[in-house]
């Protein structure tokens, strides 16, 4: 005999990062790809010996975080990252049977957390524009909904929900928690962190990876109402946050100037390479991160494989549901930008592909590209 895991874990899927030999530049894990704030290197350096020692302490750095938002010390919950954020949520909110909703393509890990608690993921798809399908994944909330996820802007497609559009969804779904995945918000700008207090079961989910550049130091915070919270923080380690990653927030939360510049690099390398890719012929979406998605063809995997040789990292994303032939590239900074640029300037002529390959024509998404 051996031993066996719960029903659901065994048959929840697995999620493999295609993490290894990332040495070329990193335009495939929308990473920041330049650096976190120069406040951060010095305050990680001013670290004693004795503080490695000590046990960390999460509720300072969430005061401080909750001033910053303008919200109360008892909305806040830091979390290790996302990732923890999303398990936490599913496991304060969700029992066996009950039923979540997300629209994909989206974030596997959504997949991952409901799945291992017991419940039932409706999955709405999108439509080949990839807009959030918004009349239809209302229609899929019954009383026997538990957890609404909305990702806005979405990964991997860029997609955003409007403000109106969480609105009306939360209000149908009072008996539901509903997590907003804030992870790109310093590259779109919109937020329904104002609302809370008229929207009681809205959870925001928010990430330091991206444009405070700490993906590796795993930190991320849940925003909500003060109940909510009290539930989210029964079912959190209390020494969820590494001591070396408190210390690195708060530097970064002192550097408002930083993340403004670094934000603002980004929404100009969107424009530069959307620019390009049109140039390129390559169809692509409207985005509102910091990437792009791209629609290559049958020869996606040759993409890929051929931009690494040429030093960049792309993310094949043709195993996403409705993005067959799908490749995304991160933003960063504009000489990351150009590099990027040549290394699919390189590939695509390399390969004779043309625009017929995508099965798409130029401009898939609209003539206007909305990088702001």
């Amino acid at each position: 005999m051996s031993v066996k895991p719960r029903k659901a874990i065994d048959q929840m899927p697995e999620y493999h990062p295609p993490l290894a030999g990332r040495t070329a530049l990193r335009l495939d894990f929308n990473e920041n790809t330049f650096a976190p704030s120069p406040k951060v290197l010095e305050r990680v350096r001013s670290l004693t010996a004795e503080s490695f020692t000590i046990y960390p302490e999460r509720e300072p750095v969430e005061r401080k975080l909750a001033a910053h938002l303008g919200l109360q010390p008892n909305q806040v919950l830091l979390t290790n990252a996302v990732d923890e954020a999303i398990h936490l949520v599913t496991f304060t909110f969700l029992n066996e049977g009950d039923e979540a909703v997300v629209a994909v393509p989206s974030f596997f890990m959504y997949d991952v957390n409901v799945l291992a608690m017991g419940a039932k993921l409706n999955r709405i798809q999108a439509d080949e524009t990839l807009a959030f399908p918004y009349e239809r994944f209302l229609a899929a909330i019954t009383e026997k909904t538990k957890l609404v996820i909305l990702c806005s802007p979405n990964n991997p497609t860029g997609t955003t929900i409007t403000r109106e559009q969480i609105r009306t969804i939360a209000n149908a779904a009072p008996q539901a928690a509903v997590l907003v995945d804030e992870a790109y918000f310093h590259f779109f700008g919109e937020t329904i962190l104002d609302e809370l207090a008229s929207l009681p079961n809205v959870i925001v989910a928010r990430t330091f990876s991206k444009a405070y550049g700490l993906a590796n130091l795993r930190i991320g915070a849940l925003l909500a109402s003060a109940e909510m919270i009290t539930h989210l923080r029964k079912a959190a380690s209390p020494y969820n946050v590494n001591g070396v990653a408190l210390a690195a927030l708060e530097a970064s939360l002192e550097d408002d100037i930083y993340i403004e510049w670094y934000a603002e690099q980004i929404k100009h390398g969107m424009r530069k390479m959307a620019a390009g890719l049109d140039e390129l012929g390559i169809p692509h979406y409207p985005s509102h991160a910091n990437f792009i998605l791209m629609r290559i063809g049958p020869r996606h995997k040759q993409l890929v494989a051929d931009a690494r040789a040429h030093g960049v990292l792309l993310r094949d994303r043709s195993s996403d549901p409705g993005l067959q032939g799908c490749v995304r590239i991160t933003i960063g900074p504009n000489d990351h930008v150009e590099r990027g640029l040549a290394a699919l300037k390189l590939a695509i002529h390399a390969m004779n592909w043309t625009p017929e390959e995508a099965g798409l024509s130029k401009g898939t998404s609209g003539d206007e590209h909305e990088y702001e």
